[in-house]
């Protein structure tokens, strides 16, 4: 595999680092290869497992055959991996896993087991045990490293615990969550969720002025954000849909009130105007 490969200048460029393959020929690096060149993700995951029994760079192997199997619609069969051999791997990598974990029970709709260890994760950081217990990790995304915070981390989890509480249908804990989520570090999109949690409970002009306040006025134009305008507008859609239906409940109340204070007249059956006189004769 130590390969290389020429560019139009004349400067070769090693054959793993153009497809982002670790080096050597060991199972861990067999199953990234067909993965990665070959493209056959069943095949790339049978070598997955042979590198975890191997105990050939098990942290990578599994994480790796998770996020692959995910990709494959055999999320269940990936918590199942998770949980068989996690064990195996160092305390270091037990993080990552759990955030596969938690992508994977959403996946899966395991919204209870979710929530679950979203909690555990909060309890970690309010621990001080997150990060390893440093205040800042080093993540990945599309291939570039970045750094993480905790506060950042702490609103992350508190967004995605909010979430799905909301799919529980539980919106008083979503809202909870929420807002300790936006006092961590404001965001729009989860000030749209406790706007949802607060219309989900006749909460209609606290969830206006959040909505404008949180959102509308603090995105003005919303600028590239065209998903951000399609959701504030079916908020407001939502919030003047509800605002007319209470106004109309109450009318309907009012009128229904003033129509049993109006003086009633009761109507007298014929036989007893007929009866009538003989009871005043009779009284004579």
């Amino acid at each position: 595999m130590m390969m290389s490969m020429r560019r139009g200048g004349g400067e070769r460029l090693d054959y793993n680092v153009v497809h982002k393959l670790p080096h050597g020929d060991s199972p861990y690096v067999r199953a990234k290869h067909v993965q990665l060149v070959e493209k056959d993700a069943e095949a790339a995951i049978e070598l997955f497992w042979r590198a975890i029994k191997a105990r050939d760079r098990v942290d990578s192997a599994l994480k790796d055959m998770a996020l692959l199997m995910k990709q494959q619609n055999r999320a269940d069969e990936a918590i199942e991996a998770i949980h068989l051999f996690r064990h195996l791997c160092s305390r270091q990598a037990q993080e990552s896993l759990d955030n596969v974990l938690i992508d994977l029970y959403k996946k899966c709709g395991r919204i209870e087991e979710q929530v679950k260890l979203l909690k555990q994760k909060l309890w970690m950081i309010y621990q001080g045990e997150a990060f390893n217990g440093k205040p800042t990790k080093t993540a990945r995304s599309h291939g570039k490293k970045f750094q993480v915070t905790v506060e950042k981390e702490t609103s992350r989890i508190l967004g995605n615990l909010g979430w799905a509480y909301m799919q529980l249908k539980d919106y008083t804990s979503a809202e909870t969550v929420y807002r300790k989520a936006q006092g961590t570090e404001p965001d729009a999109n989860k000030a749209c969720n406790l706007c949802s949690c607060l219309i989900k409970q006749g909460k209609l002009s606290e969830a206006r002025s959040i909505l404008f306040r949180d959102v509308i006025e603090r995105n003005e134009g919303f600028g590239d954000d065209l998903r951000l305008k399609v959701r504030v507008q079916e908020l407001l859609s939502e919030l003047e849909s509800r605002e007319e239906a209470e106004a109309a409940a109450v009318l309907s109340s009012v009128s229904v009130e003033s129509e049993w204070r109006r003086p009633y007249r009761t109507r007298r059956l014929p036989i007893f105007e007929e009866i009538l006189p003989l009871r005043d004769q009779l009284a004579c």
